[in-house]
């Protein structure tokens, strides 16, 4: 690989000379060339399960912004469509399985997957994606976590509500242990052949976990994480350790939970006190994030004094990616991505200069 890249520097906490960047949903519809793409595809889905078209929209932000870590183009809920969940994706509606989980029979439809089969575009992918990235630029693979992946194979799509999930979980917890249980397998069979195929980070996206209390999080999310993470393959074909990443929407105040999973970044959303939650967990795991996402609809001022909060509020030492608190919408303007990563960049040179100063 040559020279260690800036994003894995920052996540095995080593020195950098300014903080890496990138964003949550970063390639999406808020550039127009996504758009032309996704029209080009025909259906959501079928730009997912299209290495050339998924390897295009991968690079587009890249190549617009010169970020410095991709991740690739797929999306969460092709793992349950490969254990044998019926998948669509509506206009206005967004992910529908239209015969959901509600019980435990309902559990003899699903399979465990021969992943490279049933999920083998997203590997073809992948190898596309690594060949065309600038070397300089990492590769960063995903997954849903297990309980983000049940709430919508049991609601049977986006829901504000969770009422089936949470009545599962009080009614019939062992379904759901079932259920997280094969979920979490076929997660790490996935992941593992990510990683075999070139991905060089893992995110796991826990987009639901901050709907639980504290008990229930850790019973009914992450100890399933923690189950992944543990089973993940340490090291890329290349040799090079492939570092994990755990994002839990909306669970801030877990963080001392979460860094016990053995991931290696912590992905902050906005609402946490990053200041607070890197004091209390020192230097045991890096952070990413955590710009509240709304900030990017702002003026260049009040950009650059947000990007100036979120770099102090991680301290001087090593370790951070800077992030989104959560994905780019679709009405935000691609102007302001580049002007946020060209302040994030100026910002961080200076303020790490600054520190190195001082010590």
């Amino acid at each position: 690989m040559g020279q260690k890249q800036l994003f894995l520097k920052a996540c095995a906490r080593e020195p950098v000379e300014r903080t890496p960047v990138w964003l949550m949903r970063q390639a999406g519809r808020y550039l127009p060339e996504y758009l032309k793409v996704r029209q080009q595809a025909g259906s959501f889905l079928n730009l997912c399960k299209t290495p050339a078209l998924a390897t295009e929209v991968t690079l587009q932000p890249i190549r617009r912004f010169g970020l410095d870590v991709a991740i690739m183009f797929s999306d969460i809920l092709v793992v349950p469509e490969a254990m044998g969940m019926k998948l669509d994706f509506l206009e206005g509606e967004g992910p529908v399985f239209a015969e959901p989980l509600r019980e435990s029979r309902d559990l003899n439809r699903l399979i465990r997957p021969k992943v490279e089969k049933k999920l083998g575009y997203v590997y073809n992918a992948i190898e596309e994606m690594r060949a065309a990235l600038p070397s300089k630029v990492p590769l960063i693979g995903f997954a849903g976590s297990p309980w983000t992946l049940a709430t919508y194979m049991i609601e049977g799509g986006t829901t504000k509500k969770f009422t089936h999930i949470k009545t599962a979980l009080y009614r019939d917890p062992d379904f759901l242990h079932m259920l997280l249980g094969a979920l979490a397998d076929t997660v790490i069979d996935y992941l593992n052949g990510q990683i075999d195929h070139g991905a060089q980070a893992i995110q796991i996206f826990d987009t639901w976990g901050g709907i639980l209390g504290p008990k229930n999080y850790r019973a009914f999310s992450l100890d399933y994480m923690t189950k992944i993470v543990r089973n993940l393959k340490k090291t890329g074909p290349d040799g090079e350790r492939v570092p994990v990443i755990l994002f839990s929407k909306g669970c801030a105040s877990y963080s001392k939970d979460i860094a016990t999973s053995g991931c290696d970044v912590i992905s902050l959303d906005w609402t946490a006190d990053a200041k607070k939650i890197r004091r209390q967990l020192g230097d045991k795991v890096a952070f990413q994030g955590n710009l509240d996402p709304a900030v990017l609809y702002a003026p260049e001022e009040v950009i650059r004094k947000e990007v100036r909060k979120t770099l102090k509020s991680f301290g001087n030492k090593p370790g951070h990616i800077f992030n989104l608190g959560h994905g780019m919408e679709p009405d935000m303007n691609p102007d302001n991505v580049q002007l946020l990563v060209e302040i994030i960049r100026e910002e961080s040179s200076h303020l790490l200069k600054r520190n190195s100063k001082k010590r």
